[in-house]
C-alpha cells in the first residue's frame, strides 16, 4: 500500500481500478476538509492523462513495475532514446511519458537511469535523487546574500526553470533534487 504522502513523480498506483503513473506534482492545498495533493497522472493502459486531487492519508494499492538500468543515448525532438545496459537494445519514450523528469535528462549525463516497465511496456523513468545541471540564464546574483531564503527563477541547460537562491549566477553548476525540483547546493566540481 502507498499513501498520498509517499507519492512522487514516477510513482505508480491503482485508482478506481486503473493503474496510474504520476507525471507531475501540481501542488498541495489545505483547507477546511484537510490537505489535498494535486497530481497529473497518466493511465498506464490507455495512455490518457488527467489531473487528480487526492486527500491526505488516502491509501492506494501499489502497481508492480519492473526496472531496467539504461543510459540516455540521444534526444530526437520529443523522443528520448535510451540504451539498455544489458541487451544494448534501444528503448524510446516520449517527453509526455517522462513528465517532469524530461527536464533533468541530457545525453551528456554520466549517470544511469532506470526505465520502469508495466507488462513489458516502458512507462516512465526513475532518476537519481540529485542531479547536477548548469544555469544558462538567471538575473545577476546579489553579493553577500547567502541566506538561501529568497529565491529567483533560473533556466537550466535542459530548458526547465527552477527556483534558486539569490546568490546563484549564470554558468553556475548546481545540484537539483529530482523529486521536487528544489535547489540543493552549488556543485563541488
Amino acid at each position: 500500500m502507498i499513501t498520498t504522502g509517499e507519492i512522487r513523480v514516477g510513482s505508480a498506483f491503482m485508482y478506481e481500478g486503473h493503474p496510474f503513473i504520476v507525471q507531475r506534482m501540481l501542488g498541495q492545498k489545505s483547507g477546511r476538509a484537510g490537505m489535498v495533493t494535486k497530481l497529473r497522472v497518466k493511465d498506464i493502459v490507455t495512455g490518457s492523462t488527467q489531473d487528480l486531487g487526492l486527500d491526505a492519508g488516502e491509501k492506494f494499492e501499489d502497481v508492480e513495475l519492473v526496472e531496467k538500468t539504461v543510459q540516455l543515448s540521444y534526444i530526437d525532438g520529443d523522443d528520448f532514446h535510451f540504451m539498455d545496459q544489458e541487451t544494448y537494445e534501444d528503448v524510446s519514450l516520449s517527453k509526455d511519458d517522462l513528465g517532469d523528469n524530461a527536464g533533468y535528462l541530457s545525453p551528456d549525463d554520466e549517470y544511469e537511469v532506470k526505465i520502469t516497465y508495466y507488462n513489458e511496456m516502458p512507462v516512465g523513468v526513475k532518476l537519481p535523487v540529485n542531479v547536477t545541471r548548469t544555469i544558462t540564464y538567471c538575473e545577476p546574483g546579489v553579493k553577500g546574500d547567502t541566506s538561501g531564503k529568497s529565491t529567483k527563477p533560473a533556466t537550466l541547460d535542459t530548458g526547465i526553470e527552477v527556483k534558486v537562491p539569490l546568490f546563484c549566477n549564470t554558468d553556475d553548476r548546481i545540484v537539483i533534487d529530482t523529486r521536487d525540483g528544489s535547489f540543493v547546493e552549488r556543485a563541488k566540481d
